[in-house]
């Protein structure tokens, strides 16, 4: 069976793309701003779900994202951004499966 898009879906697609607006700012996909290994930015974020000076686990709508590092610290939080501090080792990314 063959899903229709909607009409509306369709003409805002439609109208995003006439005025330029990046994705990132038209939908809910995480933006990540990485300014050496020190600061890290971001964006589109659902919630803080753990956080200690050595590990910080941030939800997204595409899934969780694991900060690793040294003296880590949530700087700045605002309703759609976070930034950390600290020295950050590594990132990574546990994508949500929509296998059930």
């Amino acid at each position: 069976m063959r899903k229709r898009k909607s009409k509306k879906n369709n003409t805002f697609s439609k109208v995003e793309k006439l005025l330029e607006i990046p994705q990132e700012i038209s939908s809910d996909i995480p933006k990540f701003t990485m300014l050496g290994f020190e600061k890290l930015l971001i964006e589109n974020y659902k919630a803080v779900l753990e956080y200690q000076d050595f590990f910080i686990r941030i939800s997204t709508y595409i899934g969780i994202i694991n900060i690793n590092g040294f003296e880590l610290d949530l700087q700045e939080m605002r309703t759609d951004e976070l930034l950390i501090t600290g020295k950050i080792e590594s990132i990574d990314i546990e994508a949500i499966s929509d296998e059930a």
